[in-house]
């Protein structure tokens, strides 16, 4: 068996794991950095499979880590994206209102934009038909301008070939298997390093616990579905979301406009019943079956706000139901342009087993060998380059933060 040493190692080719690898080499020109993933290649999970959204940061409670680098995160993947060349669509977005209870909730949502440094503005139906002219709301409606998308897996190919570039070494094809004590073990490869660094999205909960972390934590997995416009047709020229329900860590069923101008719809937030269910026969494994499904249930018995989430969400499987969500939030809507699902992506959402609650915000553990990025999602790829220089300054310069 191959034997490698390097300083550094992460586990996970997504955009944590990319951004950790560029913001440590950074900090360390001359060590070794080395990524291994399981896939092929680039964006085969949550990573490549998502909107592409580049949110503002007024979603989340000021305390929060994703409230303080999601603001930061956005101008800096902007740059990026503009210094590279990437495509990017500077459309903004307008958060919708159905009735007084979500009116309640919109001025949260602005609260908690104003508190968190974030451009954003209360406008009332005379102001969102200025900006976007087919969207509907009661009353009012929140217009964020520094909203955009990107396409994630472009920025996913430029920091691939960065990284390369500054002689970070990628394994593909090369899953953990196994921490024995001194090796990180795949199939053909034994790794030893200095630092391990555990970015491994939907499997991050189970490397954890072989290094002793994550005890109080496990993945529960969700599916997000996408169907897209068949021809582009432009409808819409901003993002439109609802007001989410802000007991759960999911923003609802929205438009997105694309950076190549098409719209999509969603996504769902399914509660999946095996980590890789992009199907219902894909990679099914039976342990994580009876684990996930467990969890499913006992939550379900006990948890009225994933009781709620998980009668609605079931209901968008079924496509003429999610076209009913989405044409609530405007007044002209093309439905027979939406007849393609996109490809689906599975959100690792992170359940607290103490509290029996998913996790809103991201979550860091580890000591002086191993770190372990757990529940990396939305808004993870706009907050990905600070955050993740926030992990190296934290935890590897122990400069506190």
């Amino acid at each position: 068996m191959q034997k490698i040493t390097t300083d550094f190692l992460i586990i996970g080719a997504g955009i944590i794991g990319l951004t950790l690898a560029y913001n440590l080499r950074k900090v360390f020109p001359e060590k070794e950095i080395v990524i291994l993933d399981k896939e092929d290649g680039l964006g085969k999970h949550a990573s490549g499979r998502n909107s592409g959204v580049l949110h503002a940061g007024f979603y989340y409670t000021p305390d929060s880590l994703k409230a303080k680098f999601t603001r930061i995160g956005n101008q800096e993947l902007k740059n990026y994206c503009k210094e590279k060349n990437l495509k990017i669509n500077e459309c903004g977005k307008v958060v919708v209102t159905k009735n007084e209870e979500e009116l309640e909730r919109l001025h949260e949502l602005y609260r908690r934009g104003l508190q968190n440094g974030v451009e954003v503005y209360l406008i009332d139906e005379k102001e969102l038909k200025e900006i976007e002219p087919n969207a509907k709301t009661y009353q009012l409606a929140l217009w964020s301008p520094n909203t955009a998308t990107v396409d994630p897996l472009e920025v996913l190919s430029a920091l691939e070939e960065d990284l390369r570039k500054m002689e970070v070494k990628f394994f593909y094809n090369t899953p953990f298997k196994k921490w024995d004590g001194e090796y990180v073990l795949s199939d053909n490869i034994k790794f030893k390093a200095n630092k391990v660094i555990n970015a491994a999205g939907l499997y991050a909960d189970k490397i954890a616990k072989c290094f002793g972390f994550s005890k109080r934590y496990v993945i529960q997995p969700f599916k997000g579905l996408y169907l897209i416009s068949r021809n582009g047709t432009p409808f819409i020229k901003r993002n439109i979301y609802p007001v989410p329900n802000l007991k759960n860590p999911f923003l609802g069923v929205h438009f997105t406009v694309t950076v190549d101008g098409k719209i999509k719809i969603g996504p769902t937030a399914i509660p999946c019943l095996w980590r890789e269910q992009y199907n219902f026969v894909s990679k099914l494994n039976l342990f994580e079956f009876f684990q996930i499904s467990s969890w499913n249930l006992k939550l379900f018995l006990t948890n009225q706000n994933f009781r709620q989430v998980a009668l609605e969400e079931i209901r968008k499987y079924r496509k003429s139901y999610l076209l009913d969500e989405a044409e609530k939030l405007v007044h002209q809507f093309p439905r027979n342009e939406f007849n393609q699902w996109g490809k689906p992506g599975i959100r690792a959402q992170l359940l607290d087993v103490e509290r029996r609650e998913l996790v809103h915000d991201f979550v860091v553990e580890g000591d002086d060998f191993s770190l372990h990025i757990l529940n990396a999602v939305s808004p993870a790829l706009t907050a990905s380059l600070p955050f993740t220089r926030y992990v190296v300054e934290k935890y590897i310069l122990n400069k506190g933060g």
